[in-house]
């Protein structure tokens, strides 16, 4: 039943406020009704009170599916592994996982025995040899700018950018469908003209496209993550376009961080370990006394903004903020809920939704930055499992 904040609190005894801060805070999802009213399901709220009030609730795993498919993927820009073992989990199989940066090549090495890992430049890669081999050609590519100097730019004019080798890769490879996946930024990147510009390629390669932000909290993640997914499909195959549904749910790092391994993480000096242990959990800056604001903000105190990053501790109770490259950065504090430090590897790891045996190599700030640039594993699998079925219905 969906009811508006106001109807729904007197009917569960808490206030409309409450539910709408619950909704700002992305545990629970809100959508407009006929009369655009912003309208909730009770029984979700419902859900969200009982984890609230210690209820047992612990919806945290790694989704994986008994069966393998008969499909077949390429993947660039495989990084750590994160839509690698995602894929793999829905039943999806490697015929080409490509990766220059050295650790991430041993970390997929280790963790993908025999698989056919390229360690090369994207650039020197000849993929003709697998035409017509994969079904799915995926890449997480960086997104650079587009020089557009007032022209309509096709695959020939967007040489030099890492996306023009994912287009090369489609072209010489003919998949039925090709997955690019990059941040929510993308969307309004130039005012939308790269994600345009990248629309106009795959169309001019022979492909029909559509794309969805997904948030990852919503996908049996703990941590509020939002992805901007492409999806193509060849022109001449009938095949519907589907991306995953949001769940009903979401994953608190109480759940996720339940008997994680000890691990090895970065550490606070004293004097930034003095003002975070001042700060409750969920909270940030705002909650220190206003001459420490002051102080540990610098000039930032006085610019316009929330700085919500800073200082920050996360909650038990909530979903992770999105993890960056490091834990420890100033503008985006990942200080555990609890202990005055911040998140470990394998607490990084777990919010990621990587197993715990997943064996990351390098050096410490090696192993955050692969885990804090890849796709969360259960996202990476629920895409998968779309990918699967879009197949079953040729």
């Amino acid at each position: 039943m969906a009811l508006t904040a106001q109807f729904a609190g007197e009917r569960l005894g808490i206030s409309a406020d409450t539910i709408r801060r619950w909704d700002k805070k992305g545990l629970i999802k809100s959508t407009r009704d006929t009369q655009n009213y912003r309208v909730f399901d009770i029984e979700e709220i419902k859900r969200l009170q009982q984890k609230l009030h210690g209820g047992a609730v612990n919806n945290y795993k790694i989704l994986k599916n008994k069966k393998k498919s008969k499909y077949t993927v390429i993947e660039l820009f495989a990084g750590g592994g994160g839509t690698s073992l995602g894929f793999e989990n829905a039943g999806l199989n490697h015929i080409l996982l490509n990766e220059f940066d050295k650790d991430c090549v041993t970390t997929l090495t280790n963790n993908f025995p025999g698989a056919n890992i390229v360690p090369d430049d994207v650039c020197k890669v000849d993929f003709t040899p697998y035409r017509d081999m994969a079904d799915i050609v995926q890449a997480g590519f960086p997104c650079q700018a587009f020089s557009y100097a007032g022209k309509r730019m096709g695959f020939e004019e967007i040489r030099g950018t890492l996306f023009f080798e994912f287009a090369r890769c489609i072209k010489e490879t003919n998949p039925k469908i090709a997955v690019g996946e990059n941040v929510r930024g993308l969307l309004n990147h130039d005012n939308g003209r790269t994600l345009q510009t990248m629309v106009s390629v795959l169309e001019e390669l022979g492909y029909n496209v559509k794309y969805e932000v997904l948030r990852s909290q919503y996908l049996d993640v703990p941590q509020k993550r939002e992805r901007l997914i492409i999806i193509a499909i060849r022109k001449d195959l009938n095949i519907p376009f589907i991306f995953p549904k949001e769940k009903d749910y979401t994953i608190s790092l109480r759940e996720a961080l339940k008997d994680c391994p000890k691990s090895d993480g970065q550490k606070y000096p004293q004097k930034k370990y003095d003002i975070l242990k001042r700060i409750p959990g969920g909270g940030y800056w705002r909650d220190l006394p206003l001459e420490l604001q002051k102080e540990y903000m610098g000039a930032s105190f006085y610019l316009s903004g929330g700085k919500t990053g800073m200082a920050r501790r996360l909650s038990w109770d909530e979903p992770s903020l999105t993890l960056t490259c490091a834990p420890a950065q100033k503008q985006t504090e990942r200080c555990h809920p609890e202990e005055t430090r911040p998140l470990n590897i394998r607490e990084y790891a777990r919010i990621q939704t990587f197993p715990d045996d997943w064996n990351f190599t390098g050096s410490q700030s090696s192993q955050y930055k692969q885990i804090g640039n890849a796709v969360p594993v259960n996202l990476g699998y629920h895409i998968g499992n779309c990918l699967i079925e879009m197949l079953d219905s040729i």
